[in-house]
């Protein structure tokens, strides 16, 4: 109890359905918001998500009589205490109303369990991992997210900051006009450590599972060093190779291989999002054959690059640049082709300046800003 408001534990089917419900109240006339799809809902916050099995998570909503007003997480990954040390638990899946008193209840409430389970520190939020959705919006409103990306009202930070929370890391999506053509004197410049031994090619669609194996190997190694991040499991990538397969295209997947090995890789998804604004979250009755007109016939305009990764050990390396540049060219000039006139590129990390310039580079834009807050558990 805090005041008139009660938080209860998620322990049910119904419970879960008021979880998942919430949002859709919340941004009521937000022409900015899209519901996500009940069904990839379900399944990500249920326990077939293969983080459960290093990941203890919990969920609560907070109501207010008979009214939800309000929802939270807690999470405590084994896999981060592996890595980086025990003690620091997260928070996720954070929603309420415009209520100081709703957001105190919930963050008590997840701090309460965090702390009676020996964490010291509570980063997030985290959707349920950092491989998941990262990060509150707190600067780009004015458009709507792209695929697994969120939304939130600006007034979720506001009292998150008032009960503690600060910021420890910002990550940034940009947005890349498809049509911005990469200065050809820069194509030069990226060609001269080269030579005759790269090949770009697109992902051989005869050869989905290898080929997806090859880019989550290329995406652990490479993230391995950066902030925060995780590795994915075999079970987790094994999911997500089945998530994403109705989602990707094999030609907008594409590698550099070097001597024959990959060494690059970048996957550009059709931006699920819209195609599904209209839907409400529902594929039935005639949502799915909304949805699979729009994706495989008129097509959609906008799509996301949610993985993208070099080497480790040609990072820092001439032959490291110049990949990360041709498959990103690559790419580019693949999603012009198939009609895409825009793509978002997220997140990237606020101090990641190698990929930033080359952002910039591309004539990307800083469109949106997710920040990782955190609070000492005292």
């Amino acid at each position: 109890m805090n005041g008139d408001i009660r938080v209860e534990p998620v322990l049910d089917r119904r419970g879960l359905t008021a979880f998942i419900a919430l949002p859709d109240r919340l941004y009521r006339g937000d022409r900015n918001y899209v519901a996500p799809l009940r069904l990839e809902r379900y399944e990500a916050l249920g326990p077939k998500n293969p983080i459960r099995g290093h990941t203890e998570v919990r969920l609560w909503l907070a109501r207010r009589g008979a009214a939800t007003v309000g929802r939270i997480s807690a999470q405590i990954n084994r896999l981060h205490a592996d890595k980086y040390g025990p003690g620091t638990g997260n928070f996720g899946l954070i929603e309420g109303d415009d209520d100081p008193a709703v957001f105190r209840a919930l963050t008590a409430t997840a701090e309460g369990w965090l702390r009676e389970r020996g964490q010291v520190r509570v980063q997030g939020p985290y959707n349920l991992s950092v491989n998941e959705e990262s990060g509150l919006l707190v600067e780009g409103f004015d458009t709507p997210p792209a695929v697994m990306m969120g939304h939130a009202h600006p007034y979720y930070a506001r009292h998150l900051e008032a009960l503690g929370y600060a910021k420890a890391k910002d990550l940034f999506a940009y947005t890349l006009d498809c049509a911005w053509p990469l200065p050809e004197a820069t194509l030069r410049m990226v060609a001269r450590p080269i030579g005759g031994r790269v090949v770009v090619r697109p992902m051989d669609r005869r050869r989905y599972k290898e080929e997806v194996a090859k880019a989550l190997a290329i995406y652990n190694e490479a993230w391995a060093d950066n902030w925060n991040a995780l590795p994915l499991t075999a079970a987790e990538q094994h999911h997500m190779a089945a998530a994403m397969r109705p989602l990707i295209d094999p030609d907008l997947v594409w590698f550099v291989d070097v001597d024959g090995e990959p060494i690059a890789f970048a996957v550009c998804l059709p931006n699920l999002n819209e195609a599904i604004a209209d839907l409400g979250g529902r594929l039935l009755p005639f949502g799915w054959a909304k949805l699979l007109w729009r994706l495989k016939i008129r097509g959609v305009a906008t799509a996301r690059v949610p993985l993208m990764g070099v080497r480790k050990r040609f990072g820092h390396r001439p032959l490291g640049s110049a990949a990360a540049v041709l498959v990103i060219e690559a790419l580019r000039k693949a999603a012009l082709a198939k009609g895409y006139r825009q793509s978002e590129l997220s997140w990237i990390l606020e101090d990641n300046q190698p990929i930033r310039r080359l952002i910039d580079a591309f004539g990307g834009r800083h469109t949106k800003t997710y920040r990782i807050y955190e609070k000492a558990l005292g």
